[in-house]
């Protein structure tokens, strides 16, 4: 039987399985990763994010922007809810956010105002993404906290290959 219109294509990524043992950026960048396979199945744009305190996942989400009506309704935003309601506190002190793409002005102001430590992104993002590619929240000088930054490097192949994919599918089905 056909797909309807309504149907997301088929996702030809499958998720990744890390092991338990080693928590390191490889390990909760996966997990992110996994997130924006589980946003592609839905039809979103496939970002996923987790943030960690401690080693432990306090917050993990996909973009649910479509699904919610809600333009505010990103993976980054969404974890950081879920992380402060966890931790019972809106100050992300210690807490890193791995997101598989650069975060957006909304996105990077939120983890700025969180006090989130650090923040580790797959793939940059030069037109949007404001921690580095179009322009650096975290370069102001006024801006009263600032965060640790590892930039690309982190399944940072995967990542794209995985955004590049569901856009050309966009294209093609629009087109």
């Amino acid at each position: 039987m056909p797909d309807s219109p309504d149907t997301p294509p088929p996702c030809p990524f499958d998720k990744r399985f890390p092991s338990q043992l080693v928590r390191n950026d490889v390990f909760f960048m996966s997990l992110a990763y996994n997130q924006a396979i589980d946003a592609w199945r839905q039809d979103e744009v496939p970002i996923g994010a987790v943030i960690e305190a401690g080693g432990e996942i306090v917050g993990a989400a996909h973009n649910t922007v479509e699904s919610a009506n809600d333009p505010t309704a990103h993976a980054e935003i969404l974890a950081i809810t879920q992380a402060a309601a966890k931790l019972g506190d809106w100050r992300l002190e210690g807490a890193t956010v791995y997101v598989t793409k650069e975060p957006c002005p909304m996105c990077s102001g939120a983890m700025l105002m969180s006090r989130v430590r650090r923040v580790c992104y797959a793939v940059a993002d030069p037109k949007m993404g404001c921690l580095g590619g179009a322009t650096n929240l975290n370069d102001l000088p006024r801006v009263n906290h600032h965060v640790e930054l590892t930039a690309g490097g982190v399944l940072e192949t995967e990542c794209r290959e995985l955004l590049q994919a569901f856009f050309r599918l966009k294209r093609r089905d629009e087109g």
